[in-house]
């Protein structure tokens, strides 16, 4: 089904873009240095732990429904770092790259969720057959191959074979990521084939993949809905997952380092300032929709998830926004 296509297939595109953007960061980016890395990893944790719980304490009574918890863990980059782009010189640049990193390590966290609690019945055949695949990409990269023709014939065998495997297709675009190479001596940066493709996807992934899978799994019907809606279990423990559980638990893991030394505050932010984006860390719009998806294919939680999804999120973009808009800006 055309559906299928979208969240299996686009997604996989969108996700290969997350997977280089992930590797860039480790190799040679935020992610390269233990000092700064230290403060939004463990918002990113903080982030993710009490949200999940904030959902399993709401749905503990429906094994179903459970089946969601990740859902208010995810934080969506694109849309969390738009609202910063609004306020402009309002929020320090420490700051903005504080929410960046956290994001990166949240879509890291999101992958191994995907992996590790969203994989159906496996079929070792597609596997072995995927492993062969992995095993010729890094021999692609171990040979010295800079063209990215052979690495993507290869990473679309990949997709295929992960996923007829049972494990999540959209996995295999992170996996293809990780042997496309980065460092290549003699090379302009533009020239090096991550960045290069890197670079070639983000207006497609900005412009056609977001906007078709927004179109294609947002809508909601709101003809049998109505405010006690908000307030079953499902969407409530989304909603106050992201809403909530976002900016508490970004905030107490951030703030923890901070307090105990480990970490300092980023330069130019305030305590107002770091709650101000720990709570846009809960628009969790993109991200959130896709776990959705795996999480409840059938259609009966649909309405549901997007429900509690859309609303905690654009709370959080909006009291985030207000809160960083009136927050005094520091002068260095």
């Amino acid at each position: 089904p055309l559906l299928l296509w979208i969240n299996d297939g686009l997604m996989a595109i969108f996700f290969l873009l997350v997977g280089l953007e992930i590797k860039r960061e480790v190799v040679e980016g935020e992610l390269s240095r233990p000092s700064q890395v230290a403060l939004p990893i463990a918002g990113a944790l903080g982030g993710m732990l009490i949200p999940g719980l904030i959902y399993v304490v709401l749905n503990w009574r429906d094994p179903v429904a459970l089946r969601g918890w990740a859902i208010p863990t995810a934080t969506d980059i694109a849309f969390s770092l738009g609202v910063l782009a609004a306020l402009g010189s309002r929020v320090p640049l420490a700051l903005k790259v504080f929410l960046t990193t956290l994001a990166i390590v949240d879509d890291l966290g999101a992958i191994v969720i995907i992996a590790a609690f969203y994989t159906s019945h496996l079929t070792p055949l597609a596997l072995g057959f995927a492993g062969v695949v992995i095993l010729g990409l890094a021999a692609l990269n171990l040979s010295g191959v800079r063209r990215l023709g052979p690495y993507m014939f290869l990473g679309v065998v990949l997709w295929a074979t992960v996923l007829r495997s049972g494990v999540h297709a959209t996995l295999a675009g992170v996996l293809l990521a990780m042997f496309i190479p980065l460092r290549v001596s003699g090379v302009a940066d533009e020239a090096r084939p991550a960045v290069h493709l890197e670079h070639a996807l983000k207006p497609w992934s900005a412009w056609f993949i977001m906007p078709v899978f927004a179109f294609a799994n947002a809508g909601l019907a709101l003809g049998d809905l109505s405010f006690a809606s908000l307030l079953e279990p499902v969407p409530l423990g989304i909603a106050a997952g992201l809403f909530l559980g976002k900016q508490v638990g970004i905030v107490l893991g951030a703030g923890l380092l901070i307090v105990l030394g480990i970490a300092a505050m980023p330069a130019g932010g305030s305590w107002r300032g770091l709650y101000g984006v720990s709570i846009l860390g809960g628009i969790g719009f993109t991200m959130s929709l896709f776990i959705g998806t795996l999480a409840f294919p059938d259609p009966m939680h649909e309405a549901q998830v997007r429900l509690g999804v859309l609303a905690g999120s654009l709370l959080s973009a909006i009291v985030g926004y207000l809160v960083l808009y009136t927050t005094p800006r520091h002068r260095p």
